[in-house]
């Protein structure tokens, strides 16, 4: 690595080498999404990189053998980071990758009932960011996941780190099980 490489540049050359094989990325606003995906990525081993998706071009997907993508819920989708990153890879560019997608959200049952109407018809940022992940090959190793921010801003509920911890242990299973 140069001394003038970020770091975080020199986690996505190592795993094109080999020496690391899973990256998290991420989009967010607030932190509360940034905090799941270090929660994520600490569950997963210090192998992991962690990565906003607007600093990543296609390209530092390659040779990822599992990709993890995040995004907070605004408008029933995810940031646009996150958007373009997926929509610039080529097709099928993630055959060989193994993918889980989750996004931070309102828990819509505490919700008035107009909100919650909404939230049905517009969705939520993870089954998008699944579907798209899928659009370009990828074999998904869990259902999109979603983790509560108490407002707008957060913070993340109580409990929620260690969930996300949780959940990222069933990501190293084989695809199929």
């Amino acid at each position: 690595m140069s001394p003038n490489e970020p770091a975080s540049n020199a986690g996505i050359r190592n795993a094109r080498a080999g020496a690391m094989r899973t990256l998290i990325v991420y989009e967010s606003q607030w932190g509360n999404t940034e905090a799941v995906a270090r929660a994520v990525a600490e569950a997963l081993g210090p192998e992991t990189a962690v990565e906003r998706a607007s600093a990543l071009a296609a390209s530092d997907l390659a040779g990822v053998e599992l990709l993890v993508v995040g995004s907070p819920t605004q408008g029933g989708r995810p940031l646009a980071g996150v958007t373009k990153l997926l929509t610039s890879l080529e097709s099928n560019a993630l055959a060989s990758t193994r993918a889980a997608a989750f996004d931070t959200r309102l828990p819509m049952g505490e919700r008035g009932f107009a909100l919650r109407l909404l939230m049905r018809t517009i969705g939520y940022a993870a089954p998008k960011i699944a579907k798209a992940l899928e659009a370009k090959g990828a074999h998904l190793t869990a259902p999109p996941e979603g983790f509560l921010v108490e407002g707008k801003e957060g913070p993340l509920r109580p409990g929620e780190l260690e969930r996300a911890a949780a959940w990222a242990a069933t990501l190293r299973a084989p695809v199929g099980r």
